[in-house]
């Protein structure tokens, strides 16, 4: 009983908390809602009622005939079943109408909330911590099914006034025409019914996103094999039979032990509740049945009795409309909860050092890492160890490494999208903590190794740089020339205005190249309207080699005066930079110029000599080829776009340099 109890107590708190939810739908369809439902839950009582009444009619008025007084009682009976019956099928699908609306509402609304609170986090970490993406994973997944979202959990909820009101209403019935223990045994045995329906719904569900990891994974390679990214790969490779094996099996193993749990949940207590009812129902009928023969109780309340304890008992069964709404919807807002919960936390760990400073203008004389440490969530290897890095101001400074080496934790600590574990970073002396964190990210331009793509316009796209000033078309103008892409975005069939994706209309796919100029336009969009800090994670990775050259030949003159941080793992790509640091295992092992480094012959010069070796072709001198031989932006733009100058001869010469 202990169990039952508590059982029942945890599905009272489960209604409880979509309970809560409903207002957010509107009170006057809340009203309306809850209005209809108890109508729709009256009614049927109602049908009942007429319908015995019209039955205990019949004898008298058979042997009336018609026009007899007991004919137009039968006859009234019969006018007030059919409005009962009529107003049903009148009235539901205005429920179900009413009941979308608030599914709606409610979910525009958590929508919302989980758009915020994927936001709200000034940093990344959040968004890469396992346990919050198993929880945003869990919402995400069962917003996307329209049956199982909150907004339809508080629509079924409401629907259960309907349900509970008939209930209520025939085991009152039951009491008031025959006997009130009868009456209770009956709501005794349908609640016994509706507990084993939900409570073993509420365990599988319990199952089945206890394995939200597997459902992660599943996702991920239903969304391979479906998705266009993947799908040249694919059939090169001779992956679908694997794909298609991989996702079975994980997929049969998630449903073997749902199935064994639903087996354990359903089948012997099934059959426990099955017994119990036919047990109940087989007196409650044979009392009935007794008391009749007795002549205790007339047509009409025999008629009423069995009526309504038949509804009432088949009122144990599982509500489509409701329950596996509400169950998944419970746990898709558990989801929000958690995740919301979540980012709370990420966010408070936000440290904001007092009195803020103002950022503008800086830095003036340097950005320095000072015994800087760093370990992403979940992991104990450090990144950056002890890191001592200084940024001169108004100077440009490459880091290279090899793969792992720590350049891009670099760039991700100096825009706060993580804060150190270790040490700080000072800002011309200043604790970086002591800026506010949109006013620092202000004063920097970036473009990022996995720079995004927006499926916007080329302006949008290179506007979000400086998003206050993004209307601004001539220096959006500028800043694509600068990058060698305003020809190519000019050729588009809506120039500027262009949806820089095929599916739209008017909507054009770019090149690899042509996209990393887009965003380099952009860190350089936020660069000439106020920010002071250039930052390049692998700028020119898919630029082709007399491209990147033209890039770096000019990059000394698009970077004047900023402070500039240039990250690579090409070291002759480098060689420009003012000044150049050598990263590895998280410490700078080296640092100066290229001549410098070069004839210091350490690691750097190591590394150059034999990128240098692996690509070298004798016939090409990249030293030699400046910007004007290798075609400037325009020039290759009119030729075709990024891709128009022919490559050199060996496809790794650009680490020749």
């Amino acid at each position: 009983m202990s169990s039952y109890l508590r059982g029942t107590a945890e599905i009272v708190r489960s209604y409880l908390r979509i309970a809560a939810l409903v207002p957010s739908g509107g009170a006057g369809l809340l009203s309306l809602l809850v209005a209809l439902n108890l109508i729709l839950g009256i009614l049927p009582v109602l049908f009942v009622v007429a319908t015995s009444v019209m039955i205990g009619h019949v004898p008298a008025a058979v042997t009336g005939g018609v026009g007899s007084s007991e004919w137009q009682a039968l006859v009234i009976a019969f006018i007030f079943a059919s409005a009962a019956f009529v107003g049903q099928q009148i009235l539901a699908p205005l429920q179900v109408a009413l009941g979308e609306l608030m599914a709606r509402r409610v979910d525009g609304k958590i929508h919302q909330r989980l758009i915020v609170a994927s936001l709200r986090s000034p940093g990344i970490g959040p968004l890469e911590d396992q346990r919050i993406l198993n929880d945003l994973s869990q919402a995400v997944r069962n917003l996307e099914f329209g049956f199982r979202t909150p907004g339809v959990a508080c629509a079924a909820l409401l629907s259960l006034l309907a349900r509970y009101a008939q209930l209520l209403g025939y085991v009152f019935l039951v009491g008031l025409v025959f006997s009130w223990l009868a009456a209770a045994a009956l709501l005794a045995t349908t609640m016994i019914f509706r507990k084993g329906n939900r409570g073993g719904l509420r365990t599988y569900g319990r199952v089945f996103y206890g394995n939200i990891e597997t459902l992660r994974e599943t996702d991920y390679y239903r969304g391979v094999a479906i998705h266009a990214a993947a799908a040249k790969e694919i059939r090169v490779f001779g992956l679908s039979g694997w794909l298609s094996g991989k996702y079975r099996g994980l997929q049969l193993g998630l449903l073997e032990k749902i199935w064994a749990e639903r087996r354990r949940i359903y089948f012997v207590p099934y059959l426990r509740y099955t017994a119990f009812g036919l047990i109940v129902a087989a007196v409650v009928l044979a009392a009935l049945g007794r008391a009749a023969a007795l002549h205790e109780l007339s047509l009409t309340q025999l008629a009423l009795a069995l009526q309504a304890a038949l509804a009432a008992l088949r009122l144990g069964e599982n509500y489509a409309e409701a329950d596996t709404q509400t169950q998944f919807g419970m746990f898709a807002y558990d989801g929000v909860q958690d995740f919301e919960r979540g980012m709370a936390e990420y966010e408070e760990r936000t440290v904001q050092l007092e009195p803020r400073r103002d950022p503008h203008g800086l830095p003036r004389q340097e950005i320095r890492f000072e015994g800087t440490g760093f370990h992403y969530p979940g992991s104990d290897r450090s990144v950056l160890d002890g890191l001592e890095l200084v940024l001169p101001a108004g100077r440009c400074t490459a880091i290279v490494g090899l793969n792992g080496a720590g350049k891009t934790t670099v760039v991700k600590l100096l825009a706060r999208l993580y804060d150190p574990t270790e040490g700080r970073l000072l800002v011309d002396g200043i604790d970086l903590r002591s800026f506010d964190v949109d006013d620092w990210r202000r004063q920097i331009g970036v473009i990022f190794q996995d720079f995004n793509r927006y499926e916007l316009t080329a302006a949008e796209n290179i506007g979000f740089g400086a998003i206050e000033i993004a209307g601004d078309r001539e220096r959006l103008r500028e800043a694509a020339r600068r990058a060698g892409v305003l020809a190519t975005l000019e050729r588009l069939p809506l120039g500027l205005d262009t949806p820089l994706a095929r599916q739209y209309e008017n909507g054009a796919e770019l090149s690899g190249g042509q996209w990393q100029r887009v965003a380099i336009a952009r860190a350089l969009f936020a660069l000439e309207n106020g920010a002071s800090i250039l930052v390049l994670d692998e700028p020119t990775a898919a630029l082709d080699v007399r491209a990147e050259a033209a890039f770096f030949d000019r990059f000394v003159d698009v970077t004047r005066g900023a402070t500039a941080l240039l990250i690579s793992h090409r070291f002759s790509s480098v060689r420009h930079a003012d000044r150049i640091v050598v990263l590895e295992h998280g410490h700078v092992i080296e640092q100066g110029s290229h001549d410098e480094l070069v004839a210091l012959g350490g690691r750097y010069a190591e590394l150059f000599r034999l990128q240098a070796e692996r690509f070298v072709d004798e016939d090409v001198d990249l030293e030699t080829v400046n910007a004007a031989d290798i075609a400037g932006d325009e020039e290759s733009d009119d030729r075709g776009g990024f891709a128009a100058p022919e490559p050199v001869a060996s496809a790794g010469t650009e680490d020749a340099r």
